[in-house]
């Protein structure tokens, strides 16, 4: 039997059979929590906004335009982080100073932070982003693209910036 894809259960979940939306949240909640986590450094609030990402789905499911869901699914968990720093009036690029903090506080844990992440958390904001969107959470560029409201060539040069940045930031502190 044929496994039913995200936009056919999404679908329905827009028509109202809300119950569909437990599969996809079975699906996807990881991603959005390690998206988020990776943004945020801190668990609890990642895991209140990946519930939020996820009532947000239930609550404008009519909004659904019936295009590839995971970008509509990350386009929402961006807002959502960019909202919640909003609404707290921290800069979303404050979160630079706080990771760097946060890391700081828990070095008696290495073996949970990798000197990788250490370096992610370094970067600006929009560039760990796109690292985190394109190469751990494996979303496309075209699917990035309109996530990002860009375009994928756009995408594929700011993420290979976004790279070379990383490699600069991981090769200076080893």
């Amino acid at each position: 039997m044929k496994a039913i894809t995200d936009e056919e259960l999404m679908q329905q979940v827009a028509e109202g059979k809300l119950d569909q939306l437990k599969i996809l949240f079975e699906r996807h909640h990881l991603h959005i929590f390690n998206f988020i986590n990776k943004m945020t450094g801190d668990r609890m609030l990642s895991e209140d906004l990946t519930q939020d990402v996820f009532y947000k789905i239930m609550k404008y499911r009519t909004t659904y335009a019936k295009g590839r869901f995971i970008s509509w699914m990350f386009t929402i968990a961006r807002n959502n982080v960019k909202t919640y720093y909003t609404r707290n009036k921290e800069s979303y690029d404050s979160l630079d100073e706080k990771n760097e903090k946060l890391f700081e506080a828990i070095d008696e844990e290495p073996e949970d932070y990798s000197h990788l992440q250490k370096a992610l958390n370094k970067m600006e904001a929009a560039d760990r982003e796109l690292l985190i969107l394109n190469r751990l959470q494996e979303i496309k560029y075209y699917e990035l693209a309109e996530i990002m409201g860009s375009t994928p060539g756009a995408i594929k040069t700011k993420v290979c910036r976004a790279l070379k940045k990383l490699k600069t930031i991981y090769f200076e502190n080893i």
